[in-house]
């Protein structure tokens, strides 16, 4: 029988790797603020965030491929990102750290130009409030405050709705985008990339469930300059017509913004 909530939680309180702050008070600094290279990593290697990690697939699976970067997962979840956390521990991996706590909170804990990549991977769509998706102008906004210019936001996700959100988003903003599929694993057949094959292939535990009931995978890369003023767009989407896992009943609307 697997370890229980309180268990993993009182594993993760001892770890050294992982970071539980789960309401930062406000108007105050975050001590590793602006040091999470020569404090916590205690190198000046590249950062990446993997926001939403879940049991932390691909945050252990990005460390191992590029040891070069430092990578933290992050999540609310504690008792889900026991399993990534207990993984790298035991692998002694000195470039992936965990930080639980809400996102809407994250710039509190990064200082300007701290950040390189983010990577959103199977975030809730949030097809009710735009305010609430991790890649609105709204999160765009705070991720600009720690992330370097252009830094790279990389989307992986089973909703239609979410991806077509992101795209237009995208597109409205002319944002730089570097690699766009509808159909990731039809397009990593054909493709001679294996970097690219190795980085796109890490699949989470819920990219499986996604994957074993039919749905294909859509990824974007794009850029996220400093300057310039984001926007919505202003379309109507069809929503999603299934209900992922652990995610809200959807309402009796057939679209939204």
């Amino acid at each position: 029988m697997g370890k229980g909530k309180l268990a993993k939680f009182a594993d993760m309180a001892n770890y050294p790797h992982v970071v539980e702050v789960p309401f930062p008070e406000e108007g105050s600094d975050f001590h590793l603020r602006g040091k999470w290279g020569t404090d916590f990593f205690r190198n000046h290697h590249p950062i990446v965030l993997e926001l939403g990690c879940g049991r932390g697939e691909y945050t252990v699976g990005l460390g191992r491929l590029f040891p070069s970067k430092n990578f933290i997962g992050i999540d609310i979840k504690g008792a889900r990102m026991w399993t990534g956390a207990t993984e790298s521990l035991k692998a002694n991996m000195t470039n992936v750290g965990f930080l639980r706590t809400h996102i809407e909170f994250i710039d509190h804990f990064f200082e300007a130009d701290e950040v390189s990549e983010l990577w959103l991977t199977f975030s809730d769509p949030q097809m009710k409030k735009a305010t609430k998706r991790l890649t609105s102008s709204y999160f765009l906004e705070r991720y600009r405050r720690f992330l370097t210019d252009n830094g790279t936001i990389h989307v992986k996700t089973d909703s239609n709705f979410l991806f077509t959100y992101t795209k237009l988003l995208v597109e409205k903003n002319n944002l730089p985008v570097d690699f766009c599929t509808e159909d990731l694993y039809n397009t990593l057949s054909h493709t001679k990339d294996a970097e690219m094959q190795r980085i796109l292939g890490i699949q989470t535990y819920y990219e499986q469930q996604w994957i074993s009931r039919g749905l294909s995978i859509k990824y974007i890369k794009f850029h996220l300059p400093q300057k310039g003023v984001l926007v919505e767009p202003d379309v109507e989407i069809p929503l999603d017509e299934y209900r992922s896992y652990n995610r809200n009943k959807r309402s009796g609307l057939s679209v939204s913004k």
